[in-house]
């Protein structure tokens, strides 16, 4: 089997069981009834060992997700390789594609296409995403190529140690910076964001539209679109969380993970991954008349 997902348990007041601690640590294990089978299944493992219901947890074990070894068919999708070493790769997903799922069409299953397999002893036979992006979103994404950079990678983004921007363009007036913390579903939520000069046109459609960089500090699910339509921006192009009769159609989401800045988890080399903004970006600034 190989590891899907991993967690690092912090510090815990007082010893709780395993089946009532990790119903919400895995994003594929999604309730109570589907934790139950993966520990029948034996899909959990706390510290190497298998893991069961009446384990308690008292913090500082790893708790991973495992899964059978894939006999999907590799995903031939053509996905540029910005940086790759022994441990980690950083690649440029592409809008319309979901990162991983039951689909064939993955950017999960296209990793084995597209990234050598790392020579360590703890090498993975794919290559997993260490977060998410939205199926509409496009940009960077850091992938780990064996069971230690992934377990690494996320207690570098528990730990808050991997900062992320993104670029959007939004709809309607906004300040020129401003901080949102929306809670979703109830939890803490933050995002700092900075408008761009000379990225401002009027719109006969749509008003104002603005590019601005994005700087989220938690990762809730769809995150910065709530947060934007939240305060009355939604990001052009967004069919969810946008205003009714302010949709771009068929032009996509224009929201774009555009950099990463992090410490390599075993070299420390600092590393820092840019992506110059996306041409669809560009067209809607560009013959518009810009607001000074």
């Amino acid at each position: 089997m190989t590891i899907k997902e991993t967690h690092l348990v912090p510090a815990q007041k007082e010893a709780i069981r395993l089946s009532d601690y990790a119903v919400d640590i895995f994003v594929s294990i999604k309730s109570k009834s589907a934790l139950k089978k993966a520990l029948k299944k034996e899909l959990i493992w706390v510290n190497n060992e298998i893991g069961t219901s009446g384990k308690h947890i008292l913090g500082g074990e790893t708790i991973s997700l495992k899964e059978p070894i894939k006999k999907t068919p590799i995903a031939k999708i053509e996905l540029p390789v910005i940086f790759e070493d022994e441990y980690i790769a950083v690649i440029h997903k592409p809008a319309g594609i979901i990162v991983s799922g039951n689909k064939h069409k993955t950017i999960e299953h296209a990793l084995p296409h597209n990234l050598q397999k790392s020579n360590l002893p703890d090498a993975l036979e794919w290559p997993q995403p260490a977060h998410r992006l939205d199926f509409p979103t496009s940009g960077l994404l850091l992938v780990g190529k064996t069971q230690k950079a992934i377990m690494a990678l996320n207690k570098c983004f528990k730990n808050k140690e991997i900062q992320k921007t993104y670029r959007a363009i939004v709809i309607g007036e906004i300040p020129s910076s401003g901080q949102i913390n929306t809670p979703i579903e109830g939890k803490e939520c933050f995002t700092s964001y900075q408008k761009e000069k000379g990225k401002s046109i009027n719109s006969p459609k749509f008003g104002e539209l603005h590019l601005i960089t994005l700087s989220p500090t938690t990762g809730r699910k769809h995150q910065l679109r709530i947060h934007l339509s939240s305060i009355g921006n939604p990001i052009l192009g967004d069919d969810k969380y946008g205003k009714e009769g302010l949709i771009l159609s068929k032009k996509g989401l224009f929201l774009q993970a555009s950099s990463l800045t992090f410490s390599h988890p075993f070299t420390q080399e600092a590393l820092f991954f840019s992506l110059p903004l996306a041409r669809k970006f560009e067209r809607i600034f560009e013959a518009r008349k810009i607001i000074e």
